[in-house]
């Protein structure tokens, strides 16, 4: 029992004192402007490629429905909905990036 005792005890202990104290991370000054390129480089080749998907997704659509082939309209369908998906989640990313930077800087 009295081990209980100890442990309840350890772990109030540090549960009251801060395990890391004062710490704030943040990129050095050095690295946010290429950081920031590279993010946004990223993100726009993220978004245009989306864009292409969708379009050749598109096209495969009109050619398999005009040449009365399923399996390629079935596949342009699915290549739509994953450009979507894609650039969803891009915009996703660069939110919570965005939000997380801005939670550090204190803002």
């Amino acid at each position: 029992m009295s081990m209980m005792l100890q442990a309840i005890h350890d772990v109030s202990t540090l549960a009251a004192e801060p395990v890391v104290p004062g710490f704030k991370p943040e990129l050095p000054g050095t690295l946010q402007t290429p950081t920031g390129k590279i993010l946004g480089w990223t993100a726009g080749g993220g978004l245009s490629l989306a864009v292409l998907g969708g379009l050749a997704g598109w096209a495969c659509v009109a050619i398999g429905h005009n040449t009365e082939r399923a399996q390629l309209a079935s596949r342009g369908k699915s290549a739509i909905v994953w450009s979507v998906i894609a650039a969803v989640g891009i915009g996703v990313t660069s939110g919570l990036v965005m939000g997380f930077y801005s939670m550090t800087q204190g803002n």
